[in-house]
């Protein structure tokens, strides 16, 4: 068993579970008190950071821990659920690279943070160019097209 203690809270306008329209939501990543403001320092001087956070209102009873169709689409192909990005994962995972608006203090600002208001906040890590891949990105066209309007 692993044990993982929030290091904060997301806090933004998106207060239904939805598929779309993330890409101009703006949320505030506010750190547990626990943690002191400095844990942040610097960070505003990256365009970009990964978020991961827990899904915490997917009902456990609706984790899906082997293959599905994507957003429950029958006209997609079945794919397992570690061969997509849905919210209904056996440890209810999520990760997003965002942009970095600014920071204030233990207070990050974001856009395209795709959790809603009030969703735990387990890491956040710079996003550096050596870290990406090196070659050309593949991925089939199912899911390219579920993507049109996530952003």
């Amino acid at each position: 068993m692993i044990n993982l203690m929030p290091i904060g809270f997301t806090y933004n306008e998106r207060h239904q579970i939805e598929d779309d329209y993330w890409g101009e939501v703006v949320s505030r990543i506010v750190l547990d008190d626990s943690l002191p403001e400095d844990a942040l320092k610097g960070i505003e001087s990256f365009s970009h950071v990964e978020v991961i956070y827990y899904f915490h209102r997917v009902d456990q009873n609706k984790i899906v821990p082997g293959a599905r169709h994507p957003r429950n689409d029958s006209t997609l192909p079945k794919v397992g659920i570690f061969a997509q990005r849905g919210k209904n994962r056996p440890n209810r995972l999520g990760l997003t690279t965002v942009r970095v608006v600014e920071r204030e203090g233990g207070e990050l600002t974001v856009t395209g943070l795709d959790c809603i208001n009030g969703t735990p906040i387990l890491d956040i890590k710079p996003v550096m160019e050596e870290f990406l891949p090196k070659e050309p990105i593949s991925q089939p066209d199912w899911s390219r097209e579920i993507m049109k309007n996530y952003w």
